[in-house]
């Protein structure tokens, strides 16, 4: 119940943190005008800057990052226990370098909005779609040809990513590319969130129904056979939720790294291996990382710092603590 309710504290806490200071009290009183409006009519009693930044500015904000960082655990998570390897993240399979070189695509060719959502999450899927069948190639879906898959499709989006910042018009298109695969959340919307969160809670969904699998694939095809599981199916399923989740993620928030590697980890030191438990307390514990996260870049200086640069700073450190104090064990 607390891993529940955590994400949403941490939501409520991200409404009156910032430069313009709203105190708790005037937070819950906006909130409270907002969800009364629904069924009657309210007049809120405050000045309209504090409502817009409160229910226009954060709070998007808030459940932006929770979502986009309980997709990015969950689906690190589900691969980990998937490839049956603890340092394989939610950006394995390319989807993290396919959505880059879409989102730097569109910017180069229509330096819109929404055409960069949609390149982003395009490119995110086919790059998957292209890792897939490279671990086809034995008509079959063996762990080492996924993972290697992975490698090559990174490879190559990554070169495309060099080449689109090499043609891109120094003056605003190379600096929107930068800032786009640093990750962020400024400019956080409700439409984001109706658009994005489609594939992220269909994803999110997906591996939460067949987590229980996870724990019987990730004991090996043999096993997995034996116990009646077709693991072609069944890896192609989790798969496909969490390359869902995972793009749907990125193409609203950008390239946000360590998510995905670093809370699984967490979440196995909170609750144990059992991906019946570890899948749905990585969601939650993702979700409460990325709203602290993004807090920290909203606040520690004058101007934003991306979340891509707070998450490896956090991140990296905090891994190599992870693999000191279990000297490798805990997998």
């Amino acid at each position: 119940m607390l891993l529940v309710l955590a994400p949403l504290g941490f939501i409520f806490v991200s409404l009156f943190i910032g430069r313009y200071p709203v105190s708790v009290n005037d937070v819950a009183y906006i909130l409270w005008c907002k969800f009364a409006a629904l069924f009657t009519e309210v007049s809120c009693n405050l000045p309209d800057t504090q409502q817009t930044i409160v229910w226009d500015i954060r709070m998007p904000r808030a459940i932006l990052g929770a979502m986009v960082g309980g997709c990015l655990a969950i689906s690190g998570a589900a691969f980990q226990g998937l490839f049956r390897n603890p340092l394989v993240s939610s950006g394995v399979l390319g989807v993290s370098s396919g959505a880059g070189f879409g989102a730097a695509l569109a910017i180069i060719l229509f330096n819109a909005i929404a055409p960069t959502y949609i390149f982003a999450f395009a490119f995110g899927i086919l790059a998957v779609v292209a890792s897939y069948l490279i671990g086809k190639v034995y008509n079959t879906t063996p762990t080492i040809m996924l993972v290697l898959g992975g490698v090559i499709v990174s490879s190559v989006f990554s070169a495309l990513i060099s080449l689109a910042k090499y043609v891109a018009d120094p003056t605003d298109q190379l600096p929107a590319i930068v800032f786009w695969l640093m990750g962020s959340l400024a400019t956080a919307r409700y439409q984001d969130i109706a658009i994005a969160g489609i594939p992220m809670v269909i994803g999110a969904l997906g591996l939460l129904a067949i987590r229980w699998r996870i724990n019987v694939l990730s004991m090996g095809d043999r096993e997995a056979h034996a116990l009646g599981i077709n693991t072609v199916i069944n890896k192609g399923i989790v798969i496909s939720c969490a390359t869902l989740a995972t793009a749907g993620a990125v193409c609203v928030s950008g390239v946000i790294g360590w998510v995905g590697l670093v809370i699984p980890h967490i979440g196995r030191m909170v609750v144990g291996n059992d991906n019946r438990v570890l899948i749905p307390a990585s969601l939650s514990l993702g979700a409460c990382f990325l709203i602290l996260v993004d807090n920290l870049g909203r606040m520690l200086t004058g101007s934003e710092i991306p979340l891509g640069i707070l998450t490896a700073l956090v991140g990296g450190p905090f891994f190599v603590y992870l693999l000191k104090k279990t000297k490798g064990g805990g997998w």
